[in-house]
């Protein structure tokens, strides 16, 4: 599956399982997080990819890790002496900068996934200007 479609059935997902599976309108979701429910429909048809900006303001929205939106083929392990070393230097760090840290890190690992993946031009597919 193309990874704008696996990030398109993700958000739908969640948004229809939002509040215990009461879910929540493309609408609603579009004004909590600043875009129009245009851009939510397209996202989750795969016809627009969301921006990496976009996908944290939807993982904040639903409080779920950034990592949410990818395949997961994408979530291979890291070097075990680097780990080591982060979670040494993170067992010293106050529960709100560790969340921080988590979110930071999630969001740089989206981003490299992410990276290269040309994102479909706005206006209708197949139209020329000219």
């Amino acid at each position: 599956m193309p990874i704008g479609a696996h990030v398109g059935k993700q958000i739908r997902e969640l948004r229809q399982r939002y509040n215990s599976g009461e879910g929540i309108s493309q609408e609603a979701l579009a004004g909590h997080i600043g875009v129009t429910p245009n851009t939510i429909s397209r996202w989750e048809t795969g016809v627009y990819r969301p921006s990496l900006e976009d996908l944290e303001k939807l993982a904040r929205f639903f409080a779920v890790p950034i990592m949410r939106f990818f395949p997961s083929e994408h979530h291979d392990e890291a070097n075990s002496d680097q780990l080591l070393m982060l979670l040494r230097a993170a067992k010293q760090l106050h529960p709100d900068d560790l969340e921080e840290l988590t979110k930071f890190a999630e969001f740089r690992r989206a981003r490299r996934i992410y990276a290269g993946k040309s994102r479909p031009r706005a206006g209708r597919k197949g139209s020329k200007h000219k």
